[in-house]
């Protein structure tokens, strides 16, 4: 069942267009307070948020939501995602809040929730808050002293750095490393160089000079082109590119060659395996991930559990399967012995602590296996439902046949833009692209 407010991943939209305004903050503040005021503490709500312009204007207005139902509320500033959901639990929080739009431009913004266990809401506690919000709420309103306070907290960023550091072994440092970090003039801008530099490494910089509008701008992990640049010109080990809420990653090789998520995940499955500290007998990545990745844990004696696209899906089979290892190709990678959510710091620790340890290049600790041909490209749409038109199923089917038992074709609407994902796969790239270029045709035709 569609819902109003809530999408894959939160609440996003335009900043004050038609779906995420102050007044929907204000009521989402209510209502997710409303549904988690609980006890005869005081309830508590930590908030944190990207450094988007707009941002400003949403926590006061969550804030007001929140202390009126009477919690009291903690800014944390700008901090990662990951940051927000570590910091519920080690807070004591009965409500964890980010506000951001990830890798999406400026003009965006989102809101995300958090569970006191730093996991994200289930989708029943969604929708429960959805008809809060469209409801009168005033019988939720604190009176007199029940009112709620807000807070600064200065101190959350210490803890996060301290706690990012803590994921590699004890023993082990990162002196003698060249790393350029590009933050994506965002969230992570402060938080990332400081736990890196701290560590040992020589850390070179780039989109930490954030100023509202700049975010994710030509920097971050959807342009690796800038780090990659920076690797060249300073010579560096390793490049690090997040996203503009850090929970995701995207390594770049010391020739400047990107290294995408399923390479990484591999990296991590090979390691931890080694280690015995990995648990579920393989990993968990979606439905998007390289059929060379499959292959390649197939004989190391592991499996591949797929999921359709989104952290939360990966999340959840990681939970029920006893996974500890999972994440998306895009860099959404997800250590569940760490954290809750996907980690961009905490993922990019774990392979520079394998950069240390075996004293060989990126590019070839990242080379664990030969991606298979993939196609994906992006076809926009103004209205309708293209993947419920015959032709559109009749393309699909046509292009899975071409590419028969030894090819993939997946096909999805994006959670969060008006795009329809087309991928192919398969050892023969010729087929691949023709069978996506047919599909992208009939979509084009129908929307």
């Amino acid at each position: 069942m569609a819902r109003k407010y809530f999408g894959t991943d939160g609440i996003r939209g335009l900043a004050n267009g038609t779906k995420l305004t102050p007044e929907l903050a204000l009521r989402i503040g209510m209502a997710a307070g409303a549904k988690f005021v609980r006890g005869d503490h005081r309830n508590r709500v930590v908030i944190g948020k990207d450094t988007r312009r707009s941002g400003y204007m949403i926590e006061s207005a969550l804030g007001a939501g929140f202390t009126a139902v009477g919690m009291d509320v903690y800014f944390l500033g700008p901090m990662p995602t990951p940051a927000v959901a570590m910091l519920t639990q080690s807070l004591r929080a009965d409500l964890g809040v980010m506000i951001s739009a990830s890798h999406n431009p400026y003009d965006d913004n989102g809101i995300k929730l958090f569970r006191p266990d730093g996991y994200k809401l289930s989708d029943e506690l969604e929708a429960e808050i959805e008809k809060l919000i469209d409801s009168d709420m005033t019988r939720y309103l604190a009176k007199g002293r029940d009112i709620g306070r807000a807070h600064r907290d200065e101190e959350a960023r210490t803890r996060y750095i301290e706690y990012a550091k803590r994921t590699l072994p004890r023993n082990l440092d990162l002196s003698g490393l060249r790393i350029v970090l590009d933050c994506a003039n965002g969230a992570a801008y402060k938080v990332a160089p400081i736990a890196l530099w701290e560590l040992g490494a020589e850390v070179f910089t780039i989109g930490a000079e954030p100023d509202g509008f700049n975010i994710n701008h030509k920097v971050g992990s959807t342009a690796p082109e800038a780090v990659a640049a920076k690797v060249k010109e300073v010579r560096a080990d390793i490049g690090i590119a997040l996203d503009g809420d850090a929970d995701r990653v995207i390594i770049i090789d010391e020739k400047g060659h990107v290294v995408d998520g399923d390479q990484f995940m591999a990296v991590i499955a090979e390691s931890w395996l080694e280690r015995n500290m990995l648990t579920g007998g393989g990993i968990v990545a979606t439905i998007m991930s390289n059929l060379g990745l499959e292959r390649h844990l197939t004989n190391l004696g592991l499996i591949l559990e797929r999921t359709q696209v989104g952290d939360r899906y990966v999340l959840e089979a990681m939970r029920a399967k006893g996974f500890n290892v999972g994440g998306e190709q895009s860099g959404h990678i997800i250590l569940s012995d760490f954290t809750t959510t996907g980690d961009g710091l905490v993922a990019a620790l774990q392979l520079l602590g394998v950069l240390k340890q075996k004293g060989i290049p990126v590019s070839e600790i990242c080379a664990r296996f030969e991606k298979v041909p993939q196609l994906l490209r992006s076809v926009k749409f103004t209205s309708g439902k293209p993947l419920e038109h015959k032709l559109v199923i009749q393309a699909i089917a046509d292009g899975q046949s071409l590419l028969g038992n030894a090819g993939r074709i997946v096909v999805r609407a994006s959670g969060t833009e008006p795009v329809i994902r087309v991928m192919g796969e398969a050892d023969d790239a010729q087929l691949v692209e023709k069978a996506v270029a047919q599909i992208e045709a009939a979509i084009r035709d129908v929307a």
